[in-house]
């Protein structure tokens, strides 16, 4: 027999299972003896009061043994099957050759960046040297902008089904078990890569391919249709299905298509700042703690406020994190946020962003390329403000909203360095101010505990600029079939195309795609 319930445990007795095992048979009213196993569902932590706790969803097993959380995948050799072509081996492609190997499909990745290892000294010189490769860098590469970006897998999705089979395939291929029962999953940058090779492996070892280092120049279609892509400025390569999963970074991606003249859209995105803070004072805060309790994790985040009309809110919250460098081109500054496994860096991380609409940016009614040059105008000027190095252009937190220069040096994760500059010439003045009015509400929704600083504090420093939140473009498809609406066989996909908005979601989209060409063939 099998019995579930919820129970809330104390941080210090969270990794006892007989402290879980008495809780669970309180709450069920049953003897601790009828219990012989215990399975916990979900986890997660509750810190809305001054006692923080832990809620679980657990299952008393009674007489019997614990049922195995997921089964895996059952993947087919696929050396000799039809083809279906995935350009970018990102978490949207990598997922949706999973699935096609599950349905008996043959995937041909093809990704314009290098592999993992290859990748690595990339982004070692983009730290060390401010050397940017166009075609290999933070967002470009094996795995895509995720595997070097934190590996958060936090999702919104309502599509639980489709969340627990990306999650099981993670586990499957190298990720902690807890990714399945924690509310706020994680697997950390120095883990993720492992998990990308190993889903590598079994895609080549079922048959299907991966090209690195291969681009795509150019798209042929006839009769409505797509009929072959150019590869590396060369080769020409036919194809029947072809999925678009090249991420919201991708820019000559958008330009190659507005040239074929294949339908593509301007789209809203988000636009601000990462904010770093100590630790500790998250942990102050969010915790109600002088110390944080060595059983709880470093603490998190999220924050929203209305704003003249405009949603004003966290993205990306990385405990324990660094800020990276993540532009994909030389002479611009883009920051994102990461964090590793055990989020034990000194310094806490999050993009503050101020939600675009179409109407906030010239002419994009009109061009479908306008919220992309608009973003791309702003990661250029944030380059030559902080002085065309890769050193990123900061100001202190009050300083900001008093609108004073930050004086002095400022301690940051961010490796290449920072500039003090005055952000209100640098970001667009509707974005700037809507900042600088929610800021000190934030501080007033994370005060400050025990003697120390709360949110609101020159202790935080404003990083700029958080420009990637999501694409500015939006590749149109199909609701039914999710194919473009021009071009039968061209499957827009995650991010790039403008449907998914993080790692799950993605592999999400990657997987639907895969799922809409079995059903089409």
């Amino acid at each position: 027999m099998i019995k579930e319930a919820e129970i809330v445990i104390l941080p210090a007795f969270i990794h006892d299972e007989t402290a879980i095992k008495h809780s669970l048979a309180k709450q069920l009213h049953i003897p601790v003896s009828d219990i012989s196993s215990v399975q916990v569902l979900k986890r997660s932590i509750d810190a809305r009061s001054k006692q923080v706790v832990y809620r679980l969803k657990a299952q008393a097993y009674i007489n019997e043994q614990p049922q195995v959380l997921f089964k895996p995948a059952v993947y087919q050799n696929v050396s000799s099957a039809k083809p279906v072509h995935i350009i970018g081996a990102g978490p949207a492609g990598l997922f949706a050759a999973l699935r096609l190997l599950e349905l008996g499909l043959k995937p041909i990745i093809i990704e314009r960046g290098k592999d993992i290892k290859q990748r690595r000294r990339d982004l070692a010189a983009i730290n060390k040297d401010k050397i940017i490769n166009p075609e290999s860098n933070y967002c470009f590469g094996e795995g895509g902008a995720g595997t070097y970006s934190d590996g958060k897998l936090y999702t919104r999705s309502t599509k639980r089904g489709d969340v627990d089979s990306v999650l099981a395939a993670l586990v499957e291929h190298g990720a902690t078990p807890d990714i399945l029962i924690d509310a706020r999953p994680h697997i950390g940058t120095n883990k993720l890569p492992q998990v990308i090779e190993a889903i590598r492996q079994t895609i080549l070892d079922n048959g299907g391919e991966i090209c690195f280092d291969t681009k795509l120049t150019d798209i042929k279609t006839a009769f409505g249709k797509i009929k072959s892509i150019q590869i590396n400025q060369q080769d020409w390569v036919e194809v029947n299905h072809l999925i678009l999963a090249t991420g919201h970074s991708a820019r000559d991606i958008f330009y190659l298509l507005h040239k074929r003249n294949i339908l593509i859209e301007a789209k809203p995105f988000a636009l601000g700042v990462r904010i770093e803070h100590p630790q500790v004072l998250i942990d102050q805060s969010q915790y109600h703690c002088t110390v944080r309790d060595a059983n709880l994790p470093p603490a998190y985040y999220s924050l929203v406020e209305q704003v003249e009309a405009r949603g004003v809110f966290s993205f990306c919250m990385c405990p324990g994190g660094i800020i990276a460098p993540c532009a994909t081109e030389p002479g611009e500054i883009v920051v994102n946020g990461w964090s590793p496994s055990k989020r034990n860096n000194p310094f806490a991380n999050s993009g503050i962003v101020v939600q675009l609409n179409l109407e906030d940016i010239p002419d994009a009614d009109t061009n479908p390329l306008a919220a992309l040059r608009y973003q791309q105008l702003i990661e250029q000027d944030a380059f030559t403000m902080a002085g065309a190095t890769l050193q990123a252009p900061a100001q202190r937190m009050v300083d900001f909203v008093e609108g004073k220069i930050t004086q002095g040096s400022m301690e940051t994760s961010y490796i290449p360095g920072v500039a003090s500059v005055n952000l209100h010439e640098l970001l667009p003045k509707h974005v700037s101010r809507r900042l600088q009015q929610a800021l000190p509400v934030f501080g007033k929704k994370m005060p400050a505990k025990h003697g120390g600083n709360g949110y609101y504090t020159n202790e935080a420093i404003l990083v700029g600029v958080e420009s990637r939140t999501s694409s500015p473009v939006r590749i149109p498809r199909d609701a039914q079939t999710l194919q473009h609406p021009q071009v039968l066989g061209l499957y827009p996909c995650a991010e790039g195309a403008g449907y998914a908005g993080g790692i799950v979601s993605a592999a999400i989209d990657g997987q639907r795609c895969a799922e809409a060409i079995f059903n089409q063939l």
